[in-house]
């Protein structure tokens, strides 16, 4: 069974370290970020990463590419715009269905 994870800073973290989610990367600068997204794309047990979308804003360009380019983990930003849009996508990338047609 695949786990989720989240990577924020400690504030973002604490909601979803309440609601049971184990798998949690406290970010305090970027170079906090890069290395918790590499993290989790090395990992085998991550389903799908919560991301503040302020950082998945902050990401080096060559690593948005990987995550895009990548079905698992599935990224989802929180938190800024896009929302129901982006969940969509990402869904409609991850099982090649548009749940919402």
């Amino acid at each position: 069974m695949k786990k989720l994870a989240v990577i924020g800073d400690p504030e973002f973290n604490v909601g979803f370290m309440l609601a049971g989610v184990t798998e949690h990367y406290d970010v305090k600068s970027d170079e906090d970020l890069v290395k918790a997204v590499q993290d989790v794309l090395d990992r085998d047990d991550i389903g799908v990463v919560i991301i503040r979308h302020d950082y998945m804003r902050k990401l080096p360009p060559t690593l948005k590419r990987l995550i895009d380019e990548r079905v698992e983990p599935t990224f989802v930003s929180v938190g800024g715009t896009g929302g129901v849009e982006e969940i969509r996508e990402k869904i409609r990338k991850a099982i090649g269905v548009d749940l919402w047609r």
